[in-house]
């Protein structure tokens, strides 16, 4: 017996030295790290600075700034060799040598919103073979943004990059200005045979077709490659923004570059947002009354009561600035990280954003970027300004939105035609 104890003593002290060994061994290996030269070479000065609070490693930065792979995926949009011009037998139960008539349509919604429903009426024309007059931009949503078409974007490149597609006019021919027209809230989520049977069959008695609002959506599922296509090509090619706002763009990303590798942060949590989703954590009593009294005062918003709580838990809130602060620290983004803010005006003001700044001095937006002068033609219109943040958004080296909203999944899907640039969304939901 008392040689089995002995025995079983000398067991426990070499089971806790193997794993005394096992721990040191695995101390060292999490805390000593050797980077190749090249590496460090290829990375900007910024980025060699020490590193503060524990942050990455060289070789951990490399990682985080590395794009994902393209896996082979390259855009889509050229026509295939069955596609023919406009008036031809593609679609020959509709289409016929000329338009059967004119397709006006009123956007609605912010910058992207309208963007997709644009890319949308284009496909439409096409299927009903209509010409499509240039689509009036919403000038009574939430922003109040006066902005016609061709001072967000490029109308002559819009229509000429079309011109093979759908016949594309500046205004409605004066002879059909007091022309009787159908007004039409398209069916939401239609595929072709909604457009080609029952909008087309309007024709017989009317000349001009009125779509009262642009978001209605084509259906993704079952549509002709060709359409899809035709698709791609207005959002990503044809609607080019104006080249006053091209030009201002690329002189923020000019000086959003001079950083180093940024991120543009679409920090989703502007008044308008947070009123409309009923999102109100950490914000006082008196703020949420505010936002719940917007909601209830604006008509066209439908739904009124939210529970803020079980929004939240879903995961239908944008993260607050603080939590997106915590959320690049945990990614182990060190504390000189360029960061762009795609934003309106942060509800709260600068001590809503104060922690985020706390953590990463290096915050910059267009305010901070450009002179009061030099912003002055953007000022006062919300298209305007989302589209530089736009442009900023989908040159950066990384995207990161809080929210994943429309600007959120336009720039995304920009960035992926562009190279496959990359994305990090953050998981929202409660687990």
């Amino acid at each position: 017996m008392h040689r089995r104890r002995c025995t079983l003593g000398l067991v426990r002290r070499l089971l806790l030295c193997a794993i005394g060994a096992i721990g040191l061994l695995a101390l060292l290996y999490a805390h000593v790290g050797v980077s190749p030269s090249s590496q460090v070479a290829n990375l900007p000065d910024s980025y060699k600075l020490p590193m503060l609070d524990g942050a990455a490693t060289v070789l951990e930065l490399d990682k985080l700034w590395k794009p994902p792979p393209n896996r082979d995926y390259v855009p889509c949009v050229e026509p295939s060799r069955t596609y023919t011009c406009k008036g031809s037998s593609v679609f020959a139960s509709i289409l016929t040598e000329e338009p059967r008539g004119y397709l006006l349509v009123h956007t609605n919604g912010g910058l992207n919103q309208m963007r997709a429903g644009i890319c949308d009426m284009v496909a439409v024309a096409r299927l009903i073979n209509a010409t499509l007059v240039i689509p009036e931009l919403d000038k009574r949503s939430f922003w109040q943004d006066t902005s016609n078409f061709s001072d967000v974007f490029d109308e002559d490149h819009f229509i000429n990059s079309l011109a093979n597609d759908v016949s594309i006019i500046k205004k409605l021919p004066k002879e059909l200005a007091n022309a009787t027209r159908a007004v039409k809230h398209f069916r939401s989520w239609s595929g072709i045979d909604y457009y080609q049977d029952e909008i087309a069959s309007m024709w017989a008695d009317y000349q001009v077709i009125r779509a009262a609002k642009s978001d209605s959506r084509l259906a993704n599922n079952d549509l002709p490659p060709e359409i899809q296509k035709l698709r791609c090509r207005a959002c990503y090619e044809a609607l080019r923004f104006s080249p006053r706002i091209e030009a201002m763009g690329k002189l923020l990303v000019d000086r959003m570059r001079s950083y180093g590798p940024y991120i543009a942060l679409h920090l989703r949590y502007e008044k308008d947002m947070l009123a409309f989703s009923g999102c109100t954590h950490d914000l006082s009593p008196e703020e949420a009354d505010e936002l719940k009294t917007i909601r209830e005062n604006t008509a066209y918003w439908k739904v009124k009561d939210i529970n803020s709580t079980e929004q939240r838990a879903k995961g239908y809130c944008p993260l607050t600035p603080k939590e997106i602060g915590i959320f690049l620290n945990a990614l182990r983004f060190p504390s000189n990280t360029p960061i762009y803010i795609a934003a309106g005006e942060i509800y709260g003001g600068d001590s809503r954003v104060a922690d985020l700044q706390l953590r990463y001095p290096l915050l910059r937006n267009k305010e901070k970027l450009a002179s009061a002068e030099e912003l002055e033609p953007f000022i006062n219109h919300a298209s305007q300004m989302a589209a530089l943040d736009f442009i900023v958004s989908v040159a950066s080296d990384i995207f990161i939105p809080s929210y994943s909203g429309n600007m959120a999944r336009a720039v995304e899907g920009h960035r992926r035609f562009l190279g496959h640039r990359k994305t990090i969304s953050p998981d929202r939901q409660e687990n």
